[in-house]
């Protein structure tokens, strides 16, 4: 993707500005008060002061919330019920276990059916679930979780953890109470396609933080990681019948470390990770520019049959597969066919945004010949929105990067494809990327499509972002995350938080409750668990944070 010219810049903790801010409730969400005296008490000794978080506190916003009575209070005699015979509800109630075990210190059984704890159903017949919806009721006998699916019960279990105190997600020992206050929250996705973006190429990432991301991203509901796998700077994923690509063009990265890739191993390895937090892995091939890495590996896929070097730099634009080259049809039918077959998910991304160096008629050649190629192996494409300036096939995607400001042509070329039935996924630069500086005196990152403060990435619709484009035609949105300065999990999860969580919930929750007074109270609110997780997050001027 665009980028300004420079070299990686290396992370500089910034001061953590702690505060005892008041916080309010959130707008539409009622309190409530604290649990009644003779609930179960946990055995350990009490914070004074405390009460349940409010039902409706959560981040996404849940879609519909009715607080009512008394809360439940988790105990050493708490037990997580799977009211289903199905390994996968098992699975999650394992999970949810090992979440809450080091913390509150009870030992939480997994069992079977009965009357009270911590119970998680699913129901097949329950249509108005959906595919990742849920319900939550609370009182003082038991917090029940019921769904359709797993993910969806996988979702509840995720508002659950939200709806106890932040140390909850300690790993040793804390004081409680444990407490979930009292009522019903039913909930389902807005958008069925909720995805955060990872460049491993210009920066590579291992397995364990590429795993790292994972679990943050499960924690907000999103259900698709899309990982940006090859660029001019890395090509990162093993390919057998071109070996080069990976073991020559993986050598390197943005100022000129030593890279890495990942074997097929490894990527299934994320593959299966990801598919037990209820996410789907989308991998990108960028095509038939952003690919120095593959040129310099192969010198056949050049016009000229010269190789150029490998390139640690951050512009862009400047490289293109030969289009009228027959090799170059069997290297993307010989990539795409392996990656399809480690890739049990629906789709495949085959880049297409910034091909300066292809002609207008090459450029359209390509991308359509290489949609064909993903269709052959049984996934569906998606290319960034450049790819409306080609033939989109039916049922593509396209991928809009552009920015508030983009040009009008540019914008209708996409509302166009979209009326005809392309379908769109949103990142706008200058609201989704998470790669753009806070503001300017934000030490990482870049700011080519201007400064993204907490609030610009969250205050947009994305049923109404790009005009004339139909709002059915919104699969969902994105948040890209571009590593031109970006080196570790540490400097992920700075320019990630807190905006990812906002992305999120543009995904998930309703129209109805988008309010950017109501959403910064329970962003604020998110401070301490994110502390508690261990992420060193941009302390946001305009976010009422919680004392820590």
């Amino acid at each position: 993707m665009l980028a300004a010219p420079g070299v990686g810049i290396r992370r500089v903790a910034l001061p953590r500005l702690l505060g005892s801010l008041l916080l309010v409730t959130a707008a539409g969400v009622s309190g409530v008060g604290a649990a009644q005296s003779g609930a179960a008490a946990d055995s350990r000794s009490t914070p004074t002061g405390t009460s349940p978080r409010p039902l409706g506190r959560t981040v996404p916003a849940p879609a519909r919330v009715k607080p009512a009575g008394s809360p439940y209070s988790l105990t050493a005699k708490t037990a997580i019920r799977v009211e289903s015979d199905s390994a996968e509800a098992r699975r999650i109630g394992d999970y949810l276990a090992g979440l809450l075990r080091p913390s509150t210190g009870h030992p939480l059984p997994v069992t079977g059916r009965g009357a009270d704890g911590i119970r998680l159903r699913l129901d097949p017949q329950d249509g108005g679930a959906g595919d990742e919806g849920y319900t939550l009721r609370s009182d003082p006998e038991s917090v029940t979780l019921t769904a359709r699916t797993p993910a969806g019960l996988f979702h509840g279990v995720q508002t659950l953890r939200q709806l106890l105190p932040a140390r909850v997600e300690e790993k040793s020992r804390q004081k409680g109470p444990w407490q979930v206050a009292g009522g019903t929250i039913e909930d389902v996705p807005r958008y069925a396609y909720r995805s955060a973006m990872l460049d491993v190429s210009r920066h590579f990432f291992s397995v364990a933080e590429v795993k790292r991301y994972i679990d943050q991203l499960a924690l907000y509901k999103l259900n698709t990681l899309h990982l940006h796998l090859s660029d001019d700077q890395g090509w990162r994923i093993a390919i057998d019948s071109w070996p080069r690509l990976a073991t020559y063009g993986g050598r390197t990265e943005v100022g000129g470390g030593t890279g890495g890739h990942y074997t097929k191993d490894d990527y299934k390895e994320i593959v299966r990770y990801a598919s037990s937090r209820y996410l789907e892995v989308v991998p990108e091939i960028d095509l038939p520019g952003h690919t120095n890495a593959a040129l310099a590996s192969y010198a056949e896929l050049n016009c000229d049959g010269v190789a150029p070097p490998l390139y640690t730099g951050t512009d862009v634009g400047f490289s293109s597969l030969c289009v009228p080259k027959a090799v170059t049809y069997g290297f993307v039918d010989d990539v795409i066919r392996e990656l399809a077959a480690l890739t049990p998910g629906k789709y495949l991304h085959i880049g297409g945004d910034e091909a300066h160096s292809t002609s207008h008629d090459d450029y359209v050649t390509f991308m359509n010949k290489a949609q064909a190629v993903v269709g052959r192996y049984g996934k569906t494409v998606i290319g960034w929105h450049q790819l409306t300036g080609a033939t989109p096939v039916a049922g593509a995607v396209a991928q809009y990067w552009g920015y508030d400001r983009t040009g009008a042509a540019e914008r209708e070329q996409v509302a166009a494809a979209a009326a005809k039935g392309t379908k769109l996924v949103l990142s706008p630069a200058d609201r989704s990327y998470l790669d753009m500086k806070y503001d300017k005196d934000t030490e990482l990152g870049l700011s080519w499509a201007g400064y993204v403060s907490v609030r610009r990435s969250y205050d947009w619709d994305p049923a109404v972002y790009l005009d004339g484009a139909p709002a059915g035609s919104v699969l969902g949105v994105e948040a890209p995350l571009w590593s031109e300065t970006l080196t570790n999990s540490d400097e992920i999860e700075r320019m990630a938080f807190p905006r990812l969580p906002g992305v999120a919930e543009l995904g998930w929750s309703p129209a109805s409750t988008h309010d950017w007074d109501a959403y910064k109270v329970r962003l604020g609110a998110q401070g301490p668990r994110f502390s508690a997780l261990g992420i060193d997050y941009y302390r946001a001027p305009e976010v009422p944070w919680a004392a820590e």
